[in-house]
């Protein structure tokens, strides 16, 4: 019996011993090719940036007249206005090395920029559409939500209030193109907002 016990014990450490050896090779390789994908990046020539899908406030989000302008409402409308003045480009979900050898090392800071611009976008969108639904402006909140969520914002708060705020339209059935627009991010949130439209539908 303790044989037994012995040899089984002896196949179990072999078993583990091969395993962990496997997965030390492979992260090794994961991590030679990323360095060495980095270090080709890093050799990139700067090149246009011409063909980025750059982002437009519309004019009738900058300039929404709900029925009681608030001096949040206010502010964040100010905000929005001065981000549309700045280049937006939707960068989520793409590494510096993708942007480096895409467009060359020399671009990565301004790309990095466009990429900030978004994100405070989206954000402030989110902020707008809040206080919009919270004064009972609904349609106005559904308007900056569409806004936001064609982008490929990955701002998950976005997608279920604009969920919640169909459902109470009497229009369920958009959260079907809903999801399609979701199913469009390139986010790490992207399964689990799928997940939550899906069970909400």
């Amino acid at each position: 019996m303790n044989l037994i016990i012995i040899s089984s014990t002896l196949i179990l450490c072999i078993a583990i011993y091969f395993s962990v050896r496997r997965s030390s090779k492979e992260q090794l390789a994961v991590e030679q090719e990323f360095w060495e994908k980095e270090r080709k990046a890093n050799f990139v020539r700067k090149k246009s940036l011409d063909d980025l899908d750059y982002i437009t406030i519309p004019d009738d989000i900058l300039h929404v007249k709900p029925g009681t302008m608030s001096p949040e409402i206010s502010d964040c409308l100010i905000n929005l206005k001065s981000a549309a003045g700045e280049k937006i480009v939707n960068l989520t979900g793409i590494s510096n090395t993708d942007l480096k050898l895409t467009y060359g090392t020399a671009n990565i800071t301004i790309l990095t920029e466009y990429d900030f611009n978004y994100t405070k976008m989206v954000i402030l969108l989110q902020k707008l559409a809040e206080l919009l639904s919270d004064c009972g402006e609904n349609e106005l909140a559904i308007q900056v939500l569409e806004f936001a969520v064609s982008t490929g914002t990955d701002v998950s708060k976005s997608y279920y209030l604009l969920a919640s705020l169909y459902d109470e339209a009497g229009t369920p059935e958009k959260k079907k193109f809903l999801i399609q627009q979701a199913q469009g991010m390139h986010s790490i949130m992207k399964d689990n907002i799928i997940r939550t439209l899906k069970a909400s539908s």
